[in-house]
């Protein structure tokens, strides 16, 4: 049997878990884990939403960016959507 160690979850209930999942297809443990995966990043973009009510949907894409992927990869982005913005506005 598997062991997740899972911190706040009694040993019987992680126990019953891991059995529950191992009785799944792969199939059906791929379609749990994609739903699990975003219904998370659902939740990340509304918190990001909520603490910034007044920023632009590019900021908050950034934002999400920034918080999953890091400061770095967040600032590349941003200067790229800027020299883009420049690069239309140039050509009209």
């Amino acid at each position: 049997m598997m062991n997740f160690q899972l911190d706040d979850t009694p040993p019987e209930e992680e126990k019953a878990l891991v059995e529950w999942l191992q009785k799944k297809t792969p199939a059906q443990r791929l379609e749990l884990g994609l739903s699990l995966t975003q219904a998370n990043l659902e939740h990340i973009r509304e918190d990001i939403r909520q603490a910034n009510p007044n920023a632009s949907k590019e900021e908050l894409d950034l934002i999400f960016v920034e918080v999953n992927y890091g400061k770095e990869l967040a600032d590349r982005v941003r200067t790229y959507l800027a020299r883009r913005r420049e690069a239309i506005e140039e050509s009209l």
